[in-house]
């Protein structure tokens, strides 16, 4: 099989590879960068329901469900970084998105909240 041929049958396949290498080469990037976020100020922000919070959660982080996010924006400080987390960084993907439309300059996708206990 001729990699033109490979890439017509499997470009679904690769292309779900490739989102997920994102995924985690992005939440490595941001957990680097941590300490540094930490010391600027910044508010880590989980995205999952309060159930998943109570089961588990990372010291110093404010619980706003994606759901209610766009209602409860006056909780997070825009003049400071934005941490976001959720259970594997697709909830938070899409805070990230919506904190960036609503004029957040420096917004990051954690990933996973158990990234932010590293």
């Amino acid at each position: 099989m001729n990699a033109s041929a490979f890439l017509q049958q499997y470009w679904p396949i690769l292309l779900v590879a490739l989102w997920f290498g994102y995924k985690w080469w992005n939440a490595r990037r941001v957990v680097g960068l941590l300490p540094q976020l930490k010391a600027s100020g910044a508010t880590l922000v989980d995205v999952r329901s309060p159930e998943e919070f109570a089961a588990g959660n990372a010291p110093g982080s404010v619980n706003i469900p994606l759901h209610d996010l766009g209602s409860r924006l006056a909780e997070i400080p825009a003049s400071a970084p934005v941490v976001v987390c959720c259970a594997s960084g697709t909830r938070s993907g899409m805070a990230r998105l919506m904190l960036k439309k609503k004029g957040y300059g420096q917004v990051f996708n954690i990933g996973k909240w158990t990234n932010l206990l590293r």
